[in-house]
């Protein structure tokens, strides 16, 4: 049976921004807005300046929005990870 969850991590090289199981994670990149879903083929994107949503798949909890002036985003078999290089200007719970 597929993982019906995204495992996302956002790792800064000062910390370990993000650890969570998710449904989904949403933003925009020079060609447009995009979503990754569970079982999401492989993708790698860069992100500028644009909020980057993680919906957590556990109950209740509410999505997370995070903006880097700069972030790479890598998918690969149901994980999402976000690589920036500074903490977050803006997160809201």
């Amino acid at each position: 049976m597929p993982n019906p969850t995204l495992h996302v991590r956002i790792i800064s090289p000062q910390q370990l921004i993000l650890d969570v199981e998710a449904n989904s994670v949403s933003s925009k990149n020079t060609m447009g807005n995009f979503d990754i879903l569970p079982q999401h083929a492989n993708f790698i994107t860069l992100v500028e300046n644009s909020p980057i949503l993680v919906r957590p798949a556990t109950a209740g909890q509410k999505p997370q929005t995070f903006k880097f002036p700069l972030a790479i985003i890598v998918t690969m078999e149901n994980k999402v990870n976000i690589y920036t290089y500074i903490q977050p200007q803006t997160k809201f719970r």
